[in-house]
């Protein structure tokens, strides 16, 4: 876990936390911190030093929505080839997942990438192809780089893309949790930099902290969140110099600018949150699976979808409930049968829960 080096460090670190004597609530917002976080123990680390670090709506697959599910499902009982990564192709719909109606006969395939999907419509021109365009600032300028190609007039997406600021004003809005502190996702902010955060300080007084994956980043940001409330400071700062840069990647950013623009958009377990979406632009459209089959998606018009029933993924992605409160979790909820998306995914607390609890 530590180099000899690092463990020295950990432990100034555990000490300086423990002398502040503190009683905290951090949100992060990245399945990749959590997973660092359970794996090696710091969840109850730093527990011990009295801060409490939960995991808001970081998980791609987690946060979209039933109705997303559903119109891909759709899509491929009307014969369409649809492809997507392998955490999606898992998440249960409302009878059914994607995975099931493969069995079942339809065009389900798992890809890698989008180019992958793109490589598929262009070696099947007769076959319209739909790639579930999942995932946060991270993924998206993929996205928009396929598109700026001109891919296959056989190819869409089914944009799903959203974007992480906005989703962190709207848990601060509504208040169901007190947050003290932020430690924002490393992977995102290599995109965006550390400038879009900066409101969030500015507007609702929460200190902030970017941090990389390795244990020692999750503990450095936690101690740097402990800095700025005894100071009663909020700014964000940067742990992830090696890698994130005040400006982020502009040319990524100017590909997202140029290919999509925001739209208010659900996310699951949260109402619509203004401007958190990504959809294409009007020079992109033909490649919009939803404008593209309108008429085949027609029949989920005004439709009202649940959640499983039992499930708490709602609740976890806002910081309200933990994997072990859920009634489902380890029982009727595993890996081989989930019951909800934060038990497929990889970057899903219950699934990294499920895999590094003890049994």
């Amino acid at each position: 876990m530590f180099s000899l080096k690092d463990r020295k460090l950990a432990q100034d670190i555990v000490s300086k936390i423990k002398k502040s004597d503190v009683k905290l609530k951090f949100m992060h917002v990245c399945g990749t911190h959590q997973d660092t976080l359970v794996k090696h123990g710091l969840d109850v680390l730093l527990r011990n030093c009295g801060i409490e670090i939960g995991q808001g709506p970081g998980c791609p697959v987690c946060v979209t929505t039933p109705m997303e599910i559903e119109e891909m499902l759709l899509l491929a009982r009307k014969g369409k080839t649809v492809t997507s990564f392998g955490d999606m192709i898992n998440v249960p719909g409302e009878t059914q997942s994607l995975r099931s109606m493969k069995e079942e006969g339809c065009d389900v395939r798992t890809v890698y990438g989008i180019e992958d999907a793109v490589d598929i419509a262009k070696n099947n021109k007769d076959l319209d192809v739909v790639f579930m365009a999942v995932g946060f600032e991270t993924t998206a300028p993929t996205t928009a780089s396929v598109l700026l190609r001109d891919p296959p007039s056989n190819f869409s997406i089914l944009c799903c893309h959203r974007t992480i600021p906005e989703a962190l004003r709207a848990i601060i809005k509504m208040g169901e949790i007190k947050i003290n502190g932020l430690i924002e996702p490393g992977h995102v902010s290599t995109i965006i930099g550390t400038k879009p955060y900066e409101f969030l300080s500015k507007d609702y007084h929460v200190p902030q902290v970017i941090t990389g994956f390795e244990p020692i980043d999750l503990l450095m940001g936690a101690w740097m969140l402990v800095q700025q409330i005894e100071k009663d400071e909020a700014s964000v700062e940067n742990e992830y110099t090696r890698v994130v840069h005040e400006n982020g990647n502009i040319k990524a950013k100017q590909v997202i600018k140029k290919v999509f623009k925001p739209m208010d958009i659900k996310w699951r377990g949260f109402p619509v949150i203004p401007k958190s979406g990504l959809t294409l632009r009007d020079d992109f459209e033909k490649y919009d699976a939803r404008k593209k089959y309108e008429i085949e998606l027609e029949e989920l018009k005004d439709k009202e979808l649940m959640e499983p029933e039992g499930c708490k993924c709602g609740e976890l992605l806002r910081g309200l409930a933990s994997p072990f409160e859920c009634p489902l979790f380890g029982q009727a909820c595993t890996p081989e049968t989930p019951v909800g998306p934060c038990m497929v995914s990889i970057e899903g607390c219950c699934n990294i829960e499920y895999r590094y609890s003890e049994k």
